[in-house]
Formats: C-alpha cells, sequence, structure tokens
C-alpha cells in the first residue's frame, strides 16, 4: 500500500535530538499516567475507607486490579498488531479510560451497598481493559521511531518516562488532595478529565508519528467495530475477574507458564544460537523484575495505608493527606531521571557502563533497602509513637533510585534484544511480568494487614516485620543477580547485535513504514 509518509522517525523534525513523535507520545501518556496514578493514590484508601473493605481485603482487590492492568495490553496488543493498527487502538483504549475514570466519581453511600459497588467494579473494568489497548501499543511506538542500535533509544525511553513521571506526580498530588480534602467524586473527576486531555494530544499529533502503528490489513468497518465489541466482552470478563480475585491469581498462573514455555520453545527451535541466548537474556530480566514489582507496589497499598495510620504527616500545623506522598516517586523521578540519563551516557563514553542485568540487581538491592531503612526509623522512634515523615522520603527515595536502575533499563532492553518478529511477544511478556508482580504485591500488603491490631486494622508492628522480611530477601536476590550478571551480559551478545534491515521485513515495509509492534504477536513476515 503506497503512502507518502517517511519512514524515518525523524523525517518530521527533532526536538533536543529527538523525533518529535517522542514528544506526542510523551504528552499523550503524561496525560493518561496523570488519571491513572491520580486514581490509583486513591484507591486503597477508597476500598477501606468508602468501601470499608478489610485490609486484607483491599490489598487483594487493589492487587488483582492493578495486575489485570498488565495483563490486558496481550490483548491490546494482539488486536492492534494483527487487525486495527497500535494508532486505533490508543485512542479505543483512551475512550474506555475516560469513560472508566468518570464512572468512578459515582461513589454511591459507601459501606457494601451492592448498587453502587457494581458500578464501581465496572469502572475498574473500563479502566482495566482501556490501559489494556493503550499501554503496551503506546510504549512500542518510542521503540519503532529508532533503529535498534541507534544510541538515543535508552535516552528516549528515559524521556518517555520522565513524561509518565510527571503525570504521576500531578494527578497524586492533586487527585490525591482534592479526593481527600473535597470528596471521593471530586478526585476522580479530576482523573477522568486528565484522561480526555491525553487522548486530544495523541489525536491532534498523529502525523509527527510518520505512520507508526497503523492498521496491518485492509480494515473494514464491520471487522473494525467487531474488535471494538471484543474490547467490551473483555470490559465484562474483568468486571467479574475483580470481584474475584482468586480467578486471577489463577490467570496468572497457568497463563504465565504458557507464555514462558512458548516464548523458550520459540527461542530453543526457531532462533538461531545468538537471538535464541537473547531471549534467554531477556527472560531473566522478565523474571528479576517480578521480585521488584511485588516490593515496589507496596507504594499504592500497605504503604499508603501505612501512612495514613501511623506517620506524623504534620506540616507547620497542616496535616498533609497520606495520598499526596503518592507523588514523592514520581517527583524524584522527574528530578533524577537526566542524572542516570546523564551517568549512563558517560559511562557509555568510557566504556564502563553497567550492563542491563548488573543495573537489574542494584534496582532490587535498593528496594530492599528502602524497606528496611523504613523498619529502622520505626522501631528508633518507638512503636507507640508515629513515624517521622523523613523515612517516608527516605523509602520512596531508595525506591526511585532503583526503579531507575530497572524499569526504562528494561523497557529499552526488551525492544534490543528481542528479533524484529518476537519484539511485541517479548513486551507483552515483560508487561505480563509486572502483573505478576502487582497480584504478587497485593498478596504481601494482604499479609501485612491479615493479622492487624483491632481487627481489621493493621497492626504497626505486623506491617514492620513483614517489611523487614521482604527488605533482606530482596538484598538476597539482589546480590545473586549481581554475580551472575557477567554470564547474562554474555548472552545478549551486544558486540553483534545489527539492525534488521533485510531478510525478515515485515510485509508492506518497503511501501510504507514499518509495522506495528505492540505486545501479542507481531505482522507476518516477507517470506525470503
Amino acid at each position: 500500500m503506497a503512502t507518502t509518509q517517511p519512514a524515518n522517525g525523524d523525517s518530521m523534525g527533532t526536538i533536543l535530538g529527538h523525533p518529535k513523535g517522542l514528544f506526542v507520545l510523551f504528552f499523550a501518556e503524561m496525560w493518561e499516567r496523570f488519571s491513572y496514578y491520580g486514581m490509583r493514590a486513591l484507591l486503597i484508601l477508597y476500598l477501606t475507607k468508602h468501601w470499608l473493605f478489610s485490609d486484607g481485603e483491599a490489598g487483594v482487590i487493589y492487587g488483582a486490579y492493578t495486575a489485570l492492568v498488565y495483563i490486558t495490553p496481550v490483548l491490546g496488543g494482539y488486536l492492534a498488531d494483527k487487525y486495527i493498527g497500535q494508532r486505533k487502538a490508543v485512542l479505543y483504549g483512551a475512550v474506555l479510560l475516560t469513560f472508566g475514570h468518570f464512572l468512578m466519581g459515582f461513589e454511591g453511600t459507601g459501606g457494601q451497598d451492592p448498587a453502587a459497588l457494581n458500578i464501581f467494579w465496572l469502572a475498574l473494568a473500563f479502566i482495566i481493559v482501556g490501559s489494556g489497548f493503550l499501554k503496551a501499543n503506546i510504549s512500542v511506538i518510542v521503540g519503532q521511531l529508532y533503529p535498534r542500535t541507534d544510541k538515543r533509544r535508552d535516552p528516549a525511553y528515559t524521556i518517555f518516562y520522565m513524561g509518565i513521571n510527571l503525570g504521576a506526580f500531578l494527578g497524586s498530588l492533586l487527585c490525591g488532595y482534592i479526593g481527600e480534602t473535597y470528596g471521593w467524586s471530586y478526585g476522580f473527576g479530576l482523573a477522568g478529565f486528565g484522561m480526555l486531555l491525553g487522548l486530544i494530544v495523541f489525536a491532534w499529533g498523529k502525523p509527527l508519528l510518520v505512520g507508526r502503528g497503523e492498521a496491518p490489513i485492509a480494515l473494514g468497518k464491520a471487522l473494525e467495530w467487531g474488535i471494538y465489541v471484543v474490547g467490551l466482552i473483555a470490559v465484562v470478563a474483568c468486571w467479574w475477574m475483580v470481584q474475584n480475585q482468586g480467578v486471577v491469581g489463577t490467570l496468572l498462573g497457568v497463563f504465565g507458564a504458557i507464555l514462558v514455555a512458548y516464548v523458550l520453545g520459540t527461542a530453543v527451535v526457531k532462533l538461531p544460537a545468538e537471538d535464541r541466548d537473547r531471549i534467554f537474556a531477556a527472560m531473566f530480566l522478565i523474571l528479576v523484575s517480578i521480585v521488584f514489582w511485588a516490593l515496589f507496589e507496596q507504594a499504592g497499598n500497605s504503604l499508603n495505608l501505612f501512612t495514613d495510620r501511623h506517620v506524623d504527616r504534620n506540616f507547620f500545623g497542616w496535616e498533609m493527606p497520606a495520598s499526596m506522598f503518592q507523588s514523592l516517586n514520581a517527583a524524584y523521578i522527574f528530578l533524577l531521571a537526566p542524572v542516570f540519563a546523564l551517568a549512563w551516557t558517560a559511562l557509555g563514553k568510557r566504556n564502563a557502563e553497567p550492563s542491563a542485568p548488573f543495573k537489574f540487581g542494584l534496582g532490587v538491592i535498593q528496594v530492599g533497602l528502602g524497606f528496611l531503612v523504613l523498619v529502622w526509623g520505626a522501631q528508633s522512634a518507638g512503636v507507640d509513637a508515629a513515624v517521622p515523615v523523613i523515612f517516608i522520603f527516605l523509602i520512596y527515595l531508595l525506591h526511585t533510585t532503583g526503579e531507575l536502575c530497572l524499569s526504562p533499563v528494561g523497557l529499552s532492553a526488551m525492544n534490543r534484544l528481542a528479533p524484529a518478529h518476537m519484539a511485541s511477544l517479548i513486551m507483552g511478556t515483560w508487561f505480563f511480568a509486572s502483573a505478576t508482580g502487582n497480584f504478587a504485591a497485593g498478596l504481601i500488603s494482604a499479609a501485612a494487614g491479615g493479622e492487624g491490631l483491632e481487627g481489621e486494622e493493621a497492626g504497626k508492628q505486623v506491617v514492620l516485620d513483614v517489611y523487614s522480611t521482604v527488605g533482606w530477601y530482596a538484598i538476597a536476590i539482589g546480590v545473586a543477580v549481581l554475580v551472575i550478571a557477567p554470564l547474562v551480559k554474555k548472552l545478549m551478545h551486544l558486540d553483534t547485535l545489527r539492525d534488521d534491515t533485510v531478510g525478515d521485513d515485515l510485509l508492506g515495509q518497503a511501501e510504507g513504514p514499518g509495522e506495528a509492534q505492540g505486545a501479542g504477536i507481531h505482522p507476518e513476515t516477507r517470506p525470503n
């Protein structure tokens, strides 16, 4: 299919040395993350204070919800790759997200009112499926703007990650303050407005994406609307699953085993030796990321409740709402991401940059240290005294520096290590690992609240004991990763990595821009 759009990501001009399309994605994702993290900052408090779930119940609900947010990109990416393309998938996801966030504003009378709760479950389901259509697709477009060996890839993902965290910072701060101060519906309504802005930015910036993400086939109206109906069926399925969290755990176990077996089987049977080794390295990084996210995602769950109940949040006579502390992680990333990007670049020029697996080990160690610092601070203050707020700042700082060693590095590594025809599948596996980590985070949070003092309340000492245990385990795992990092680096074969220019061109690539590479299945390659 002929097109007048150029294939080069820089063809529409650059800003700060990067394609303009990167900054369209930056701002669209910024507003989407504003809505997601604004709602997330309030969610565990909303579950326990408004709907009156116990800490254990709320922790598992929160974990199941966030896990489903990371599972659904496999469906959204598959449908985008095979049928509607990434652009329409992102637009459809944005519409579902906007609707879901505004539904969150209908809070009813609280308690366990069945009618109002059903609207709440439905709102979560729309957000889950909307994220599935948007999340993996928009992040992979970043990689499509650059060749595989382009040295700007890591800095590009860091810039994109800054957009995510600028939105998360503003969303947590503003939605958290308004939701806890003026009413839940106002906080959730503001999140919906942010999502609407994200939709507008992405639609406006379509030309600057130079044709990335268009439908890989001639798409008829009947087929297109059929795909949208599939999305609505998925909403119904998620509405049921978020109420039956055990099903989510079973789904993760079964589907995760199938996914890992399929990826490894494909690597062993179909790939040449070096590509096979790269897939093994990518799978190792994916497994390590599960440990990291299980601990890191306590932030919106048990750590949010701990901050609300056991931390001195008084600033000059004003008690800062607990949800606003969710903005700390994003603020630190926004401040430190440029520092990390410059540091990696400077070390790279001296051939001294740590490898991706070594950075992963550092990330896991730091997330463990964060918990141990908080435990030490709480014990120093005394069990009966409020924890000084400085220790909340410190745990978020250590978790953030750990995240900067792992998450943007992981996104880039998935795109770099996967052959073109497996890029979608590997990115989908990366998000699936995040889902598993989020569900595990819910189980850890439930353990912290399940034996709480005063009935349903999580006892301070119970939480600290759990945090101490997971902190030491994380440090041990992180050290083990550092030890075997050189072996994993050898499997990456970075010295022989080349751009894909022959032999596996996608159908239609010679006539126009490259096809979509969202999570799911990649378009068929041209026969040799």
